[in-house]
């Protein structure tokens, strides 16, 4: 299995609670605020489902606050005639005597309030700023859509289509947008000659599929490669225990001599569990050790691990990296449209999840979500901001699915409704519910698939 350090298990769980309660709440109070104003009666607001383990009641509303013991969602309960009798003086406030126009600003609400939180999230992050890695192509295997047209290693992605990209956090979505819409797209580099080159990407049949994307496009990242020389030792780990310290530099293991650090790394990850003879220089003097490489598991299976980081020189990320940032008045113009984008991003995956060009696989659970929660905790506010960003637009976008027991499906009866004149029969919402219910079921089904599958391997 993933072996996955206590602490890291702890900040992980830790920073999932916080962003899901917190997207809960606002999704939920969503719901809550919009009902109150229009006069409909509150009786409950429940973060997370089940058996309340903690409630308060509110003397001056009566509105029943609660915490409940299943995490994985929330609930706003409303005085509605269905659910039970109600008395002939509050049967003004009651949900279902309202008129179907605020009953669907009440339903809508919820995702809206995710929308919003998004584009709160973004605009804080965009007025912060953050370093993110230019779009420096790096190698471009042959045979690549990037190979045919004559891009190569080293030249700086400029813009696609119409939008200035500025980092590789601006190219990847770009990408994915122009794959889905499998157009030829205009791809402006600047080259290491300093002159800017148009090429044309066609990308007329090219998967939208993250995970295969990017392979057919021969478009990466470049390594941006150190001396094979230790940075840093973890403790309790095969190089501490042999005795390796910051500052050795690592001149063959087994009589393998290495260039890079990252030549050395793939080799440490080829021999797990292997006792190993590591030669080094410390001080001028050169130094044998043997090291017991310790075996672990991720998702490509069993790798080897020496428990060691490399030196990195001051300012070596330096002139790699640019900071994004706008002004306050700027940034909400580009909080609005990250968040546009994003929701069209994730509802045009969804479709081409449907039709099966793009794996079940890209559909996580919360126990992927609580480890990429984890990561972004210890990255920085501004990492776990965008993270809560994508979160909420998510939220938003597959509660407005037109699936019974979701937002969208009560949207949808309400829409009904509207054509019809009359609101859709007890005994069909009833089916809708259990069908909603099994679809729900499924996707949750799966979701906890892929979670296991990548702990596992």
């Amino acid at each position: 299995m993933l072996d996955l350090p206590f602490a890291n298990v702890v900040l992980s769980a830790a920073a999932f609670i916080v962003a899901l309660g917190a997207l809960v709440a606002f999704h939920e109070f969503g719901h809550f605020w919009v009902a109150r104003r229009l006069g409909v009666k509150v009786l409950r607001y429940s973060i997370g489902f089940g058996r309340p383990i903690w409630t308060r009641v509110s003397p001056k509303t009566g509105v029943e606050y609660a915490i409940s013991s299943i995490p994985l969602g929330g609930y706003v309960k409303m005085l509605d005639e269905r659910e039970g009798a109600v008395a002939e003086s509050e049967r003004p406030m009651a949900f279902n005597v309202h008129p179907v126009w605020k009953r669907i600003c009440i339903v809508a609400a919820g995702p809206g309030a995710n929308v919003l939180l998004a584009i709160a999230a973004y605009w804080l992050v965009f007025i912060v700023g953050s370093a993110a890695l230019r779009p420096e192509l790096g190698p471009v295997p042959d045979g690549t859509l990037a190979s045919d047209i004559g891009l190569e290693q080293g030249m700086i992605v400029t813009r696609l289509d119409d939008h200035p990209i500025q980092s590789w956090d601006e190219l990847r979505p770009r990408l994915i947008e122009a794959a889905l819409a499998g157009d030829p797209v205009p791809l402006e580099v600047r080259t290491g000659r300093g002159t800017t080159d148009t090429y044309s990407l066609d990308l007329t049949g090219a998967t939208a599929d993250p995970q295969r994307l990017f392979d057919r496009l021969g478009l990466s990242i470049p390594r941006f490669e150190v001396d094979p020389v230790i940075g840093e030792v973890v403790a309790d780990q095969p190089a501490a225990r042999a005795g390796l310290q910051a500052g050795d530099r690592v001149t063959s293991i087994d009589g393998e001599a290495f260039g890079t650090w990252t030549q050395m790394r793939d080799w440490v990850r080829e021999h797990p569990g292997a006792a190993v003879e590591v030669e080094f220089e410390r001080d001028g003097a050169s130094l044998t050790r043997v090291v017991r490489l310790e075996q672990r598991e991720d998702e490509t299976g069993a790798y080897g691990y020496l428990g060691a980081g490399p030196f990195v020189p001051e300012g070596f990320y330096a002139e790699r990296r640019v900071q994004v940032r706008y002004g306050p008045v700027e940034a909400v113009g580009q909080a609005v449209s990250q968040t546009w984008r994003m929701s069209a991003l994730t509802l045009r995956m969804i479709g081409r999840m449907l039709t099966g060009d793009v794996s079940v696989k890209n559909v996580s659970g919360p126990l992927h979500i609580a480890e990429y929660a984890g990561y972004s905790a210890q990255a920085g506010i501004v990492t776990f901001l965008s993270f809560m960003a994508i979160v909420s637009v998510s939220l938003g976008v597959l509660n407005l699915l037109p699936v019974p027991v979701l937002d969208g499906g009560h949207l949808l009866y309400y829409l009904v409704e509207l054509v019809k004149g009359s609101p859709i029969s007890e005994s069909v919402q009833a089916a809708g519910q259990q069908i909603g219910l099994l679809l729900l079921f499924m996707l949750m089904s799966l979701a906890f698939y892929n979670d296991i599958s990548r702990l596992i391997g």
